[in-house]
């Protein structure tokens, strides 16, 4: 991989080259752990890529529970540290999080000019290259905030020391002044970023009781970052969401309207992707985009099937859900990226699970994804007969919208429909079944 990687400035026409930082990755394993200590550090690996740094060396530690003070013992600070000098390393990046004294420690252990950071600090820099919109934006920033308020002791002299100028680890607060770096400061910058938050989740909510009133069946696609949520929601919808092979390429949510065969429309929206130790802190600053999960009639839960650890991201994207509440809420399991399987793994997952394989790359599947989208939808749906007379041509029109019609015929007192009609609109149907003949 080439030591320099191309950045676009904003508002400019020209790239600059920036050059690429030196990590070394730090892993603990321990017993009981969910996740082999291997694929974590793996996913550690991509995720320092995607933030723009170069993984040289990776070590790890066994341990029945993490040192107090260094997270690691005393001898393995001391191998990481000869291990940067050796590798020309400026980063260090643990694969779990670090306590504010931990952290402290560290620093004041290795070699004075090296980054200590932990996975959630990376997540967190991730995010803030990537956010685009004011709303991910201020999420971003508050969730920064509310790691580094307990953390402003230990990282004083780190945040305001020439090292922090950039890279890795250091968009927090990027361009703002030192001065800022100070706890009544950054208190009130947390209540000012929740106060516009507040403000933008109020109009997030009307647009979505906007969709809610109109009876729309409401279908989230959720899943672990990376497995093709956005890609599937272009594939349906002809959207144009910005879909890379990389971790977290979007995090705004994206709502599109969908006609489904019969001819009625419902609504897709793509999420933001979820991790394995996802910090707290960006889940609880991610509540009003996360709601559109918890506001719909179905979640499709995507699955990377090419992925070695499918499995582990399953439960992972499971205990978010569980953590905002929509554990409850009906779910397909959609496994995408099958075309990267061979027949014979394609036809083990579909014996072990009752899923659907799709690519949205190819569009394989996709037919009998819709398919099972419609029966979901119309399984909540009302049967009933009804006369629409003729100076109502509006409902007819609404029916044909929002409904889905069995059979339709003109007689002498108006249209006469038969009808799965949704839970939304069957009051207002069901007046006129009364008007059948």
């Amino acid at each position: 991989m080439s030591e320099y990687q191309s950045v676009l400035i904003k508002g400019a026409k020209t790239t600059v080259e920036e050059k690429r930082e030196k990590a070394v990755l730090v892993g603990v394993e321990r017993p009981g752990m969910r996740w082999n200590i291997s694929s974590s550090l793996a996913e550690l690996e991509r995720l320092a890529d995607t933030a723009g740094a170069d993984t040289v060396a990776v070590t790890t530690q066994k341990l029945d529970s993490p040192n107090p003070r260094t997270f690691v013992g005393s001898g393995k600070v001391e191998e990481i540290s000869r291990l940067c000098r050796s590798t020309g390393a400026d980063l260090i990046i643990f694969d779990d999080e670090l306590t504010p004294s931990q952290q402290s420690n560290l620093e004041k252990s290795v070699d004075r000019d090296l980054k200590v950071i932990d996975r959630t600090a990376l997540i967190l820099d991730i995010f803030a290259l990537h956010a685009t919109t004011k709303e991910g934006r201020l999420q971003v920033r508050l969730a920064q905030n509310q790691y580094l308020l307990p953390r402003l002791r230990g990282m004083w002299s780190h945040l305001a020391s020439n090292r922090m100028g950039g890279g890795v680890g250091s968009r927090f607060g990027e361009g703002e002044s030192q001065l800022e770096v100070d706890r009544r400061l950054v208190r009130k910058r947390t209540t000012t970023i929740k106060r516009e938050l507040a403000h933008l989740a109020e109009v997030r909510a009307v647009q979505r009781e906007s969709r809610y009133e109109s009876g729309m069946f409401k279908v989230s696609l959720a899943g672990y970052t990376n497995a093709g949520k956005s890609s599937l929601l272009n594939r349906l919808t002809n959207a144009d969401v910005l879909a890379y092979d990389k971790l977290f390429a979007t995090l705004d949510s994206t709502t599109r309207k969908y006609e489904l065969p019969e001819g009625r429309e419902i609504t897709l929206t793509d999420t933001v992707g979820f991790i394995q130790k996802l910090p707290t802190t960006l889940v609880e600053a991610f509540k009003s985009t996360l709601d559109e999960i918890t506001g719909s009639d179905l979640i499709l839960h995507v699955v990377d099937a090419s992925s070695d650890e499918f499995e582990e991201q399953i439960v992972a994207v499971e205990e978010v859900l569980e953590q905002i509440n929509a554990q409850t809420l009906p779910r397909v399991l959609v496994f995408n990226k099958c075309d990267l399987l061979t027949i014979e793994q394609q036809e083990a997952l579909a014996n072990r699970y009752d899923v659907l394989l799709v690519s949205a790359e190819t569009g394989e599947g996709i037919d009998q994804l819709v398919d099972r989208i419609a029966h979901v939808a119309s399984a909540q749906d009302t049967h009933l007969d009804v006369v629409v007379p003729y100076q109502r041509g509006d409902l007819v029109s609404k029916a044909h919208e929002r409904c889905r019609i069995l059979t339709e015929e003109h007689i002498e007192t108006g249209t006469h429909l038969t009808m799965l009609v949704p839970k939304a609109y069957v009051d207002e149907f069901r007046s006129l079944s009364d008007a059948k003949q």
